[in-house]
């Protein structure tokens, strides 16, 4: 019995929860801040819930290019965005199809299909994601943020926003909040720390590469959050504010982890071959299958979300059994 690996697979584990636990708290806390500062809430959604949604995701791929570790990197960022997708997405669209409103989405879609094919193909021709790609990221994850802040106003003057009320203001609940922003950080950042050792130590031990391990247990576990979300409404019967969180959930981690990595590593993050032609283009299919019918039907369908989990399901045996 290999009890190094064990070892391994019970701290990723601790670490995955440390993640979603330290997520869930500080997203809170970060929130009532933002609230509490006299932001309105829908502001604050739009902004610092989206960023602080990424967390997870950005932290275990920043520590991964700090260390040398690209593949996971890397990884980690369209591997997400592939479960976001065609796993947590389609399962929400097969319990409760959504009918959209296609000019509140357009845009949205529009820059995360942009942003995917901009990837697909920085990947495949130049084999590196460096400082052009990078700053066009940032770009569209600007523009993304301009589109939250505009369409939260819009909601605002139609009177839709909520006040913070005096019991929300109290010391024990300010005391509250404190602890669970601090505890909320500290889980985020010990648990990526785990999420990256023991993904790397399973990888040595197991024989297996560590772009494997990133895009299939690590992206999957630094997703659970909008899995959590996706349930919730599903419970709710709102199968549009699942739709929303993931479409936003997935900008985010494609526009602002890879160029933050690219910065932190001091170079250009160098692109696997297997990388560019297995996991950017399962990202773009996945997107472009769960997104472009809706952009024409006004809805996400049952038949969507089946493709997409059989999508998602032939992507996972392809990338566990091409390991070159």
């Amino acid at each position: 019995m290999n009890w190094e690996l064990i070892t391994a697979i019970l701290l990723l584990i601790v670490g995955l929860v440390l993640i979603i636990k330290g997520g869930d708290f500080f997203v809170d806390a970060a929130t009532w801040m933002a609230e509490v500062s006299g932001v309105p809430k829908l502001i604050v959604g739009a902004t610092v819930v989206s960023i602080a949604t990424t967390l997870p995701e950005l932290l275990v791929s920043s520590m991964a290019a700090w260390e040398g570790s690209v593949d996971m990197a890397i990884g980690n960022a369209i591997g997400s965005v592939t479960a976001n997708t065609g796993l947590i997405l389609a399962i929400g669209i097969i319990c409760i199809p959504a009918i959209i409103k296609r000019s509140e989405y357009l845009l949205r879609v529009c820059l995360l299909l942009g942003a995917s094919t901009l990837i697909v193909v920085v990947g495949s021709v130049w084999g590196e994601v460096g400082l052009i790609a990078s700053i066009l990221l940032i770009i569209i994850f600007i523009v993304a943020m301009y589109d939250n802040v505009h369409q939260a106003l819009i909601a605002m003057r139609s009177g839709k926003e909520e006040k913070l009320g005096p019991e929300q203001k109290t010391k024990k609940i300010i005391i509250i909040n404190i602890v669970k922003f601090v505890l909320g950080a500290v889980g985020i950042v010990i648990g990526a720390r785990l999420l990256v050792d023991n993904g790397t130590t399973i990888a040595q031990i197991a024989g297996v590469p560590e772009r494997v391990i990133s895009v299939t247990i690590i992206a999957i576990g630094t997703s659970l959050p909008e899995l959590v979300t996706t349930i919730t409404a599903v419970v709710k019967k709102q199968g549009s504010l699942s739709v929303g969180n993931i479409i936003g959930a997935n900008i985010m981690d494609l526009t602002l982890i890879m160029p933050i990595c690219c910065l932190i590593s001091g170079s250009s993050l160098p692109v696997h071959e297997t990388v560019a032609r297995i996991d950017f283009p399962a990202c773009l299919i996945c997107g472009c299958v769960a997104m472009l019918p809706t952009m024409f039907t006004k809805k996400f369908t049952r038949w969507q979300g089946i493709l997409l989990l059989v999508i998602y399901a032939a992507y996972l045996v392809i990338t566990s059994t091409v390991v070159a």
